[in-house]
């Protein structure tokens, strides 16, 4: 069968990270994606269930409301744009 190519447009670091894991695995990035694109042809679904993830309403508005107070009190750290950024990695990660 004649092989084609195809193109997949996403983040930056949603492919770096897909490249590493797949890295893991033993496995190209491009193995995965046929892997894939088989197991959708063979099932004609998706192989995993997709949802909206589960957030709590009001939880980013609280977390904003108490660091609001933090600042105007005056007692955040200083903290570099790096490391704020960190910060939220590591809370949307949930860890």
């Amino acid at each position: 069968m004649a092989q084609v190519s195809m193109t997949v447009r996403m983040d930056a670091a949603l492919k770096e990270s897909f490249d590493s894991l797949c890295s893991d695995f033993g496995m190209s990035a491009n193995t995965a994606m046929n892997i894939f694109a088989k197991a959708v042809v063979q099932r004609r679904e998706i192989p995993f269930k997709i949802e909206a993830p589960k957030v709590k309403p009001n939880g980013g508005w609280e977390a904003f409301e108490e660091i609001r107070k933090m600042a105007e009190a005056g007692e955040l750290p200083d903290l570099s744009a790096k490391e704020i950024n960190e910060e939220i990695r590591r809370y949307r990660a949930g860890k």
